[in-house]
Formats: structure tokens, sequence, C-alpha cells
């Protein structure tokens, strides 16, 4: 099993868009769709793949792993992530027309978003959830060193903890009691939510889930995402 995996910053998550380097597309395209005989697990920009798909999955790929963040449009544009909804539905679309399993990164707590955000964000993957394979939630954490935190009322974790990241009051009244809140009662609350989360492997997350794929023998039959998880969760 093999993973590209570009930089990403400490907590996993991408850099915004203006922070990427310049790279051209056919060479990109090129070099996440050669068959290279195995099956591995891929982890490109939402910008990148709708094209790519068919391609990927011939060459190998069983899953994608994409960092949506956040399915509030005002949250990605805060975020200087460069997508759009629109462009992260269809590519859900086309990676469940080729049997490629997304594997999508959700973040909440940000400065920028607020609960109704979130419920944007949990209705987006309610509704997407049929093209959905996995889930990786995490809670926004302030690096302590960052632009956000200039401008925000911040204090250290742990007195005493040398860390990298900074607690800080959410400018709308977000906080992380607040966000774990909502995660409990009101994100994992949803039916085709929970079935999502319950599948996602607890421990090694993405390391282990391409595992679970019918398709990671390469003598598999396409399978779509509907028949792939049908056993109940």
């Amino acid at each position: 099993m093999s993973s590209h995996d570009p930089t990403r910053d400490a907590d996993g998550h991408e850099p915004s868009q203006g922070n990427q380097p310049a790279t051209d597309a056919g060479s990109l395209e090129a070099a996440f769709t050669a068959d290279r005989g195995i099956n591995r697990r891929d982890f490109l920009r939402v910008t990148t793949t709708i094209a790519a798909g068919t391609a990927l999955a011939a060459s190998g790929c069983v899953m994608l792993q994409l960092g949506l963040e956040s399915g509030d449009q005002k949250v990605l544009d805060a975020l200087g992530k460069g997508t759009r909804l629109e462009e992260i539905s269809a590519i859900l679309d086309n990676l469940k027309a080729v049997s490629i399993c997304a594997y999508l990164y959700v973040l909440f707590g940000t400065p920028s978003e607020d609960r109704d955000a979130a419920m944007r964000t949990r209705d987006f993957i309610a509704r997407r959830a049929g093209g959905i394979g996995y889930l990786n939630i995490a809670m926004f954490n302030l690096p302590a060193s960052s632009e956000e935190a200039s401008g925000l009322e911040t204090k250290a974790f742990y007195e005493g903890e040398l860390s990298l990241y900074s607690e800080f009051r959410h400018p709308g009244g977000w906080g992380r009691s607040q966000v774990r809140s909502f995660l409990s009662k009101d994100f994992g609350a949803v039916p085709e939510i929970r079935a999502i989360l319950n599948r996602t492997p607890p421990v090694f997350t993405s390391s282990h889930a391409p595992f679970f794929l019918p398709q990671f023998s390469r003598a598999s039959p396409a399978q779509s995402l509907e028949k792939r998880f049908s056993a109940p969760a």
C-alpha cells in the first residue's frame, strides 16, 4: 500500500491556496495517474481531481483524501482555500462514479466559523453522504505565531507549557466547548453522518481505511459506494 501525501500543516490540513507553489497541471496529473501496478491512497487538492478521476482509478487509486475543511462557502473563502462547494460536489460525484472512496477532512471552530456555518457544513455532508466513504473530524487549533493569532485574544493552553498552539477567545462565541457539544448532539446525530463515522477506522484512520475497501484487490470488479458500504454501520 502506498500513499502520496503533500505537505500539510501541523494539524494535517492544507496550507491556504496562496501559499501553494506553482505546479504544472499536466505533470501533476501524470504523476498521480501513472499505473505502478499497486493499489494506493492519494492526497490531492480538490481543484486537481475533477478531470483525473477515471485515470486515477485505472492507475490503482482506491481512496482519495481531500481537505473539505468546511461546507460553508464564506468559511472556505476566509481560510483562503480557493475552492467552491459546487466543485467539491462535482468531485464527489466523479469519484463515486469511478469507485474511488472519498476520505474527507473537516475542520470546526475556525475564527471565521459560527454555529450557523457549522450547521451548513453538517447539512452539506449529510446531502453528499452517498459519495463520502470516511470522515476525519477535527477541532481547530490556533498556531501560536500565525497571522490569525495576532488579531485574537489568546492565552497558553496550559500554564508553563511550551506549545505550538494558543487557546483563543472566539470572536463569535463559538468556542471549543460549544463545538464539542455541536459535534456530539447535532453533527453526529444525523443518521447519514453517523453511518460514515461508524465505519471510519478509529485507530490509524486513513492508514487503515483502504484495507476495508473491497476493491483493494486489483482483481476486484468496480463497485459503487452503495454496494461497497451496504453492510449495516
